[in-house]
């Protein structure tokens, strides 16, 4: 199934209309914003625009496509399969994860229970996040991250928006698979927002390797204690840590023999020292390498990486300057 069968399977009849008039191009297409009574809008090519009701791209919202509430219950209706129920505890998590791997975010009316999210009701707004693999993204930095053909503890650090999900994806991807120079090994994947494996039904929409097991939608912390006992890996990857039962249990992980491949949000070893949780693994040098990906660039590219002593292993802006003379 092509991504535009994948979005439109999943769409009201309407909006599935519009699109068939906009003749996209879905590897360019990003996000699609659904807003009752407000305007059709979308992420195309790194480009706000606003949609009309004759499938028009338009940068000003004169005549953009107005969501009804009819569109948004006869969407939520395709994403659940006629059944909400069914999807309760993905619609607590504030998300469902359709075929092909695309992330429905969801906003409403939030149902309590003893100070928990219990549901969300009267949903209102719906964010659709296309699926895009980028294979091959991690291919150059690999080779960085082994020392005597042994992984090291990687933590990958990035700006929001600039990549470091892909990158990890395609990291977990090659170390798993292996290639002709290490052998492949056994990751154990924490997907708690289900962007990395992206599974639906349980099974990974994306491409993540041939010996990688996924906890979808598990807490992080819980889910590598979890990964420990019940898969056996040789390496834990994990997006977005930062919370200190993340830290413990990423201190736990080393501790049992088990290898990290980790992000976090931050623009430089300093930010990443300066988060509290995090500090003790830095200033202990419990990460052998540091991935740093840089704000001004497309998604995935890499500005430096060093090792733990702070040494520039690879500078990827002196590559920029070299490619451009």
């Amino acid at each position: 199934m092509t991504k535009a069968e994948e979005l439109k399977k999943i769409l009201s009849s309407k909006l599935r209309k519009i699109l068939d008039m906009a003749n996209l191009n879905y590897e360019l297409l990003q996000e699609l914003r659904l807003r009752v009574e407000k305007p059709f809008v979308i992420l195309y090519d790194g480009t706000e625009f606003f949609i009309s009701e004759r499938g028009q791209l338009e940068v000003v919202m004169e005549n953009a496509y107005i969501v009804t509430l009819n569109d948004i219950k006869e969407t939520m209706e395709y994403i659940s399969s006629f059944s909400l129920y069914a999807y309760e505890d993905e619609i607590r998590q504030g998300f469902i994860t359709v075929q092909g791997g695309h992330r429905v975010g969801l906003a409403g009316k939030v149902i309590l229970e003893q100070g928990k999210v219990k549901s969300v009701k009267h949903i209102s707004f719906i964010n659709i996040r296309m699926s895009h693999e980028k294979k091959g993204c991690g291919v150059n930095i690999l080779p960085y991250l082994f020392i005597n053909d042994q992984i090291c503890h990687t933590l990958v650090i990035s700006p929001p928006g600039c990549g470091k999900t892909t990158l990890l994806r395609d990291m977990v991807r090659l170390l798993s698979d292996g290639d002709g120079v290490h052998r492949g090994m056994t990751v154990g994947v924490i997907d708690e927002r289900s962007e990395i494996g992206a599974c639906y039904k349980g099974i990974p929409q994306n491409d993540v390797g041939i010996r990688t097991d996924v906890l979808d939608c598990c807490p992080k912390a819980e889910g590598m204690l979890m990964m420990i006992r019940s898969m056996s890996p040789t390496l834990i990857a994990v997006d977005e840590i930062g919370r200190r039962e993340d830290v413990d249990a990423i201190a736990y992980v080393m501790n049992c023999g088990c290898y990290i491949l980790a992000t976090v949000h931050g623009s430089s070893i300093d930010d990443v020292r300066n988060k509290p949780g995090l500090r003790k693994l830095v200033e202990e040098k419990m990460f052998k390498r540091f991935v740093v990906l840089s704000g001004e660039q497309k998604p995935g590219v890499v500005e430096t990486i060093f090792d733990e002593r702070g040494s520039v292993l690879y500078d990827g802006r002196l590559d920029r300057v070299n490619e451009g003379m």
